[in-house]
């Protein structure tokens, strides 16, 4: 954005702010695709690989949508990596790894690594919408809103499968483990 653009525009203070957790969302929506391609083919329960997969094709959409706040702002739609994301997504590994074996815990562990993933997506989202609204960028903010109704939809749905089934698998393992 041109610098006397930037100047007039209400909030400005907040711009490279605004810009550098863009291109970390950028960069973390792109490694999430990884990582739910990962969590569906370890998830045990089919409502659980379903939610994935129907995540990692929000997530693609999620990744256009961004890339249209770039172009809203006149600024080159580039990522930078996500050190957060990286860290979630190394946890939702490990932790696939240490139930592999535990079939009726995996999902209930999966679900724990993906809520992670999206809070922090909420988190930032949220800061997202925040700023575009300061700054009067309506159309970004926008477009940021729904991205954060998709990631709030997705963790309500995630605690619903726990609460339905993941979590009450991997309670009465523990019970008919204890007999």
């Amino acid at each position: 954005m041109a610098r006397s653009k930037q100047e007039n525009m209400k909030n400005a203070h907040l711009h490279e702010l605004f810009v550098d957790a863009l291109k970390d969302m950028l960069g973390a929506e792109r490694q999430l695709l990884k990582g739910l391609k990962k969590m569906s083919q370890a998830a045990q329960s089919e409502k659980l690989k379903d939610a994935f997969d129907t995540h990692y094709q929000q997530t693609e959409q999620q990744i256009e949508n961004l890339k249209e706040v770039f172009a809203n702002l006149d600024i080159p739609a580039r990522g930078k990596k996500c050190k957060a994301m990286e860290g979630l997504l190394e946890e939702a590994d490990e932790i696939a790894e240490e139930f592999e074996d535990s079939p009726e815990v995996l999902d209930a562990a999966l679900i724990a690594a993906a809520q992670k993933v999206e809070h922090y997506e909420i988190a930032s989202y949220g800061c997202l919408v925040t700023y575009a609204d300061l700054m009067e960028h309506e159309e970004a903010a926008s477009i940021l809103k729904s991205i954060l109704d998709e990631e709030k939809e997705t963790d309500q749905l995630l605690t619903q499968i726990a609460m339905g089934e993941a979590n009450m698998g991997a309670s009465s393992s523990k019970k008919n483990s204890k007999k």
